[in-house]
């Protein structure tokens, strides 16, 4: 799958390892345990202007590549994970059917690299692409690093699950009504 507009040009693919190149050490790292934990090998590789462009569009690309892995596909549809880091503790709760976000994370401290803007677009993005209902939130945690690692730890984690095969749930071609 790949991604270009005017300000990045992203391309994730199925590999046989997992190996993420953006340009942006944090985020690599943060793809990285996000891959890790939803068991997927891929390469990820950008090149990006601004770096908040390269943290939505990301969002956006990896939101599409899942949409288009589960398309058609019977899925378990919802995933949760509690997930903690040293003083960090995450909740995220995933349903896979349409798009709304919550995201309730606070950090107070001023780590370099960990941009909370930059983050939430991130997983806005992932949402809105993926269809899905995102729900995360901070239960306890102080240190910036520990809060936003925690947190792609607990969406990778919720994300496994939720994409899931399941023979119980229609595809996901399916439209979800209340």
């Amino acid at each position: 799958m790949r991604r270009k507009t005017d300000e990045t040009d992203i391309e994730i693919n199925y590999s046989k390892e997992l190996f993420v190149d953006t340009g942006d050490l944090v985020l690599n790292h943060l793809l990285k345990t996000l891959f890790y934990y939803m068991e997927k090998d891929v390469i990820i590789k950008a090149k990006f202007d601004l770096n908040h462009h390269l943290w939505e569009d990301m969002g956006i690309t990896i939101g599409q590549f899942l949409k288009n892995e589960v398309e058609g596909k019977k899925i378990k549809r919802f995933g949760t994970s509690i997930l903690p880091m040293d003083d960090a503790l995450i909740l995220v709760s995933i349903d896979i059917s349409r798009s709304y976000t919550n995201i309730d994370i606070n950090i107070k401290d001023s780590e370099k690299g960990f941009d909370l803007g930059n983050f939430k677009e991130l997983v806005l993005g992932l949402s809105r692409y993926l269809q899905s209902t995102i729900h995360m939130k901070q239960i306890n945690g102080e240190n910036a690093h520990h809060i936003i690692e925690a947190s792609f730890k607990a969406l990778g984690s919720a994300l496994k699950t939720a994409l899931e095969p399941s023979d119980k749930h229609e595809s996901t071609n399916r439209v979800y009504e209340v």
